[in-house]
This record gives structure tokens, C-alpha cells and sequence, in this order.
């Protein structure tokens, strides 16, 4: 019988809140695994409360955390500690992203999961890892990039780094934790053995280098990485570009320089000597950038965009947010995706950018709402009877919200 997706089969213990561990369950999820979603009581995680909220649910929540089943639990009760570890004995992966050393103080650090379920991958996801000086400091996304010297590679020479208005390192740990846990899993297939999986923002932010620590240390500091406005300091021309409506982005790398100027019209500059090497058109690069926006100042984008693409010039528009969301490509391929929510209502998120041969179709997946799977968890994980649960509720160790009316239940999404 053909499963429903990649990782049907699998269960997932998800004590994840905010972007990078919620990142990673919801791509698990999106491939068909089970993940419970433990939330601590009284208001689980955080993001239920971020914009845009509409009948008292949140979009952030929503693109999150689509397909999994919520559990609410006070966990440093006794009696919610019991019910936890009695989950921990029959998933196949605990995730968390606390703080370092928080997990250990609730009672469930890798030293006592490993003795609930000695096959157990646990992945621990934080801003500076679990180990080194930094360990112990709280850190969100943006505390990690500057750390991590992303930060100072974005912005003009002359003024203070900026960030972007996205969670980059949030969502590329995610990831990362992702491919580690799906290798462990393989690890743990081949062997038997369970494993400890420890990944940082800062980590996956420095793995991002591609020229700036290679190119500092091979040139023994005679190249120093800086951040360099609209324009690459080390190929040109590679930068921002103003049309009469807006902006373009060109990498015009050596074998591109000659489509690029036959698109201008300018045979003149292919074997100009100021020109004819990228290091030289580096050095000249400002000469360059006010030759094509001169060239540029007569078109408007999309008809600057068709010349240089049937030139092979590879080139993008600036699109806003809006436009991307409007484009035909990403709507297409689902880049941008239409769901509906049974409390929301239609909502766009982006796609899940995995995509395999034998699962073209992406699952029709539900956000729960809090405590919304607490008596179909622990009745059948726990060993709890449905009355007990009610009783765990009334008693506060389990927090349920109560359903709109209208709203079913989903018992398994």
C-alpha cells in the first residue's frame, strides 16, 4: 500500500516554539510524519499571538505548524512530567529549542531520554549551540547573524550593517536539523543506536560564507571581507541595477561580459583593456555600473529584463513581496501556496520546497488549536483514560482551548 508520504511511519515529539525547530517539524509533517506538538501550559507557544490574527488565530502560528497535533501540558507538574515521558518511550525523534540546559531542568535532558527510549534521536536546535563561551546566552535569529559576521557583509560601506526582514538563519538551521535528523534516522536504521544532535543559528549562519573566511585566510589577511553596497566586491559586474521603473539584478560573470554588452549595444567594451578581465572590470566597476545604468535609463524593467534574458544574461527583476506573490513561475510550482484553514480562512504561505517523484501532491494539512489532541495523545500514548484527562484538565496539569463553534475536530492531521 503506497504510504502517504515520505515519512509516514515516523512519530515526532516536538517541544519546538517560534521558527527554527517549528521549521523543522512542519517540513517532517508536510512529509507525512506524526509530530506532537507539546506546548507549555497555560499559553503554549508564543507565536499564537503574532500578527496577522484573525478569529483568534494567528497566520504565523498557521504556516508553522500545519499537521500537527497540539498537546498543552504544565510540564513542570509531576504528573504532566509522567505523561511527557511516557510519549518520549514511543517517538522516534524529541526536537526542542530552549535555551541550553532548560530541557535538563524540565527533567528531560538527553541523559534521561536516552534511558526512556534508548533508540531516540533527540536534536537540540539554539542560537550558539550546546557547548562554547556563548552557550548559555538567549540569541534569536538576528543575534546569531551578527555573531556570526553575516551581518557585516550586508549594507553600504559608508553606513552601519543592516538585516534583512526575514528569517534566514532561523529557517536555514531548520534545515540543517532536518538533514541530520533524517541521516540519524538512516544512522539508526543500519545500526540500532539512537544519537544526540546538537544545531545552532550561529553554526548554520557561518556555514553561509561561500568567498569571505576562504578568502581571508587564503590570502593570509590581505583580503578582507566587507560589506559593499548594490555591488560585489570581488566580480563585476554583479550588483543592483536602476531601470526607469525599478531595479534589476545582474551576475555577469566572464562568459556572460560579451552578451552583456552586445545587449547594450556597445561592441566597443568587449576588448576595451580597462574591461577585458574580471579583476579589471572589479577596479572599474563604478565606470561600469554608470555605463549600464546610462543604458538602463530608457527602459522600463520588464522590457530591459526580455533584452537581457534573450541574451542569456542571467538577470532577475526586484520584486516586492506582492509581486513575487503574483508571479505566474511561483504560483505555478506552488512556491506560493493558497490554503484554507477551518478557523482562519484562506490564507497564502510558501511551499514546501522539497519535492519527490513518487509524492507530486502536496498533504491537505489542518494547525491545530491548543491542547486540541491532548485526550488522542495521551489516551494512546499515555495510557490515560479520556475521563482521566478531563480530570488532568480540570486540575490544570492539561490546558485545553475550546474549539469555535463551527470547528471540528481533527482527530488525526
Amino acid at each position: 500500500m503506497q504510504p502517504k508520504h515520505m515519512m509516514e511511519g515516523y512519530r515526532i515529539l516536538d517541544f519546538t516554539q517560534f521558527l527554527a525547530g517549528p521549521t523543522t517539524t512542519r517540513l517532517l509533517a508536510e512529509m507525512g510524519a506524526e509530530v506532537i506538538k507539546v506546548e507549555l501550559a497555560p499559553a503554549g507557544d508564543p507565536t499564537h499571538q503574532l500578527p496577522h490574527r484573525r478569529a483568534g488565530r494567528s497566520g504565523y502560528y498557521i504556516q508553522q505548524n500545519r499537521g500537527k497535533k497540539s498537546v498543552c501540558v504544565d510540564i513542570r507538574n509531576p504528573k504532566g512530567l509522567v505523561l511527557v515521558k511516557e510519549l518520549v518511550k514511543s517517538c522516534d525523534v524529541l526536537l526542542e529549542n530552549f535555551s541550553p540546559g532548560a530541557i535538563a531542568r524540565l527533567g528531560l535532558g538527553w541523559d534521561v531520554a536516552r534511558q526512556l527510549n534508548p533508540e531516540l534521536i533527540m536534536c537540540s536546535l539554539s542560537a550558539f549551540g550546546q557547548t562554547g563561551p556563548l552557550s548559555e546566552l538567549p540569541g534569536f535569529d538576528y543575534i546569531a547573524m551578527a555573531v556570526s559576521g553575516v551581518m557585516d557583509m550586508i549594507g553600504d560601506p559608508d553606513q552601519p550593517p543592516y538585516f534583512p526582514m526575514l528569517g534566514i538563519g532561523d529557517v536555514s538551521a531548520g534545515v540543517h536539523a532536518l538533514a541530520a535528523i533524517n541521516a540519524a534516522l538512516l544512522y539508526r536504521y543500519k545500526t540500532g543506536r539512537g544519537q544526540y544532535i546538537d544545531i545552532s543559528l550561529l553554526d548554520s549562519y557561518f556555514h553561509s560564507h561561500e568567498i569571505n573566511v576562504q578568502a581571508y585566510s587564503g590570502s593570509k589577511g590581505k583580503i578582507v571581507p566587507r560589506r559593499s553596497g548594490h555591488h560585489h566586491y570581488a566580480a563585476a559586474p554583479l550588483g543592483l541595477f536602476k531601470c526607469r521603473d525599478g531595479y534589476l539584478f545582474m551576475v555577469v560573470m566572464a562568459r556572460q561580459w560579451v552578451p552583456l554588452c552586445k545587449a547594450m549595444g556597445r561592441d566597443d567594451l568587449v576588448d576595451n583593456p580597462n574591461y577585458d578581465t574580471n579583476a579589471k572590470r572589479v577596479q572599474n566597476r563604478l565606470e561600469i555600473v554608470a555605463i549600464i545604468e546610462d543604458w538602463l535609463r530608457d527602459y522600463d524593467r520588464d522590457d530591459a529584463l526580455r533584452l537581457l534574458e534573450d541574451m542569456h544574461v542571467p538577470v532577475a527583476p526586484v520584486l516586492s513581496v506582492p509581486e513575487a506573490m503574483e508571479h505566474p513561475h511561483l504560483i505555478e510550482r506552488e512556491v506560493v501556496r493558497t490554503i484554507h484553514d477551518r478557523g482562519y480562512g484562506d490564507l497564502q504561505i510558501p511551499g514546501i520546497p522539497l519535492r519527490f517523484s513518487d509524492f507530486p501532491e502536496p498533504l491537505d494539512l489542518q494547525a491545530p488549536y491548543l491542547g486540541e489532541h491532548n485526550r488522542e495523545v495521551f489516551s494512546q500514548f499515555a495510557g490515560v483514560t479520556v475521563a482521566e484527562v478531563a480530570a488532568l484538565e480540570a486540575e490544570g496539569v492539561l490546558v485545553s482551548e475550546p474549539l469555535p463553534a463551527g470547528v471540528a475536530t481533527i482527530a488525526s492531521v
